[in-house]
């Protein structure tokens, strides 16, 4: 049968991979921009010039070593190993599910969870192709367990970084001039956040492989150019009457909205990063089986075009649909400013890398839900709007159910096309 349809199978991989990949960019990407979007530092344009080089770089440089966890730690192919077909058609009707309930979700503005939606369709699958056996539920409760706490460190990570910056900042005597002294540590820390996981785990399917010594003796150099250009920058801003306070307020939103492209752009490599797995591996999983005339290897490596068909997917998503999904996270949580946003995204940025580090596959959404509500809690609970984050948790909720149930239907679809 594969021999007969692997062409097709194929091909269908590479779309529906595309499908995925390209839901992941209209709703996940949202998490990683919309903060920035919302607090005015970037536009939506530049969010896509952003994603097109740093999330495509995230997915090509760093995303296969997430990618193993979701297409081998999630179920058992084991039972099923004489009959290849059925994990192909299950890879697919998981992708298709994923890639329908994101484009739905989308469309009406729901911040939903990716990686609940493949883990969500690939369990489904799995019932009924293979046998409830064969779902990794001890892998599944750890999954459950980092959606826990993904929002809450985020959150935790942002209320202090948003609590540091009005501390030696905002309540400084002289506000501006204290910016201009701290901003640099700030972009230190996302330099040297993005980097060191970067070295850390996501260069090894390039042959390029750094000792724990030297990949942090390089996270700390690329963090202190990226210091040492904005300060540049930033120390070039003046200010008309440095006795306005409100002029100084003015200002220093300024040069955190500087400061928020950086940690924009170490947001869209760390989603890159962890979320192309949600797409590709399954598309992996069909292109493993397929050229190799029917084996389920238990180990098998990430091909790079996978790798760029995800970063690709993930950069139209973006570009398409993403603006509904960026309405809500970045203007219906909390008012977000600069300083808040900036704070939300280095929290959510710190919390994502060091999950990919781990191969845990977290939820992205869960994360920048968490940092925002963070940065909001630093002002009061009344600064939050209860009602949207009701909203927000019912939709998680939902989300892999519906993922199981859609990916059951196509699964019996496939099925029945090629049997």
């Amino acid at each position: 049968m594969i021999a007969e349809y692997g062409t097709i199978y194929l091909v269908l991989a590479v779309i529906l991979g595309l499908y995925m990949t390209w839901g992941i960019g209209a709703n996940d990407v949202a998490n990683a921009m919309g903060t920035s979007i919302g607090s005015g530092a970037i536009t939506f344009k530049q969010a896509i010039i952003i994603a097109a080089v740093l999330e495509f770089a995230g997915a090509f440089l760093a995303g296969g070593h997430v990618t193993n966890t979701i297409r081998k730690g999630i179920i058992d192919p084991t039972p099923i190993i004489d009959q290849p077909e059925l994990l192909i058609w299950g890879m697919l009707a998981a992708l298709m599910a994923a890639g329908v309930w994101l484009m739905v979700a989308s469309y009406f503005g729901w911040p939903v969870s990716t990686t609940h939606s493949i883990v969500g369709a690939l369990v489904g699958f799995a019932v009924v192709g293979i046998g409830s056996d064969a779902v990794q539920w001890g892998k599944i409760g750890a999954i459950v367990m980092s959606w826990i706490l993904s929002p809450l460190i985020g959150g935790v990570f942002a209320f202090l970084v948003m609590m540091s910056i009005q501390r030696f900042i905002l309540s400084a005597e002289n506000p501006v001039k204290s910016a201009k002294r701290y901003a640099p540590f700030y972009i230190f820390l996302v330099g040297f956040i993005i980097s060191l996981v970067t070295f850390f785990k996501g260069l090894k399917h390039l042959n390029l492989n750094l000792t724990i010594p030297q990949s942090f003796l390089a996270a700390v150099v690329i963090g202190a150019l990226a210091a040492f250009i904005g300060k540049y920058y930033i120390t070039k801003m003046s200010i008309k009457d440095p006795n306005d306070r409100g002029a100084q307020q003015h200002q220093i939103e300024k040069i955190f909205g500087l400061l928020q492209i950086f940690s924009a752009c170490a947001m869209a490599f760390a989603h890159g990063s962890n979320d192309v797995a949600n797409g590709i591996g399954p598309m992996a999983a069909v292109v493993s089986i397929v050229q190799s005339s029917g084996e389920v290897a238990q180990k098998s490596t990430v091909p790079l075009w996978i790798l760029a068909v995800g970063g690709f997917g993930i950069i139209i998503g973006l570009a398409t649909l993403g603006y509904r999904v960026i309405q809500t996270i970045g203007t219906k949580i909390t008012e977000l400013v600069p300083t808040r946003g900036f704070s939300a995204e280095l929290a959510a940025a710190a919390t994502v890398v060091l999950a990919s580090r781990t191969g845990i596959p977290v939820s992205t959404t869960h994360i920048a839900v968490g940092a925002v509500m963070g940065v909001g809690m630093a002002r009061g609970i009344g600064a939050l709007d209860v009602r949207v984050i009701g909203g927000i948790f019912l939709s998680w909720i939902v989300t892999l159910p519906v993922g199981a149930i859609l990916s059951i239907v196509f699964f019996y679809i496939f099925r029945g096309i090629f049997l």
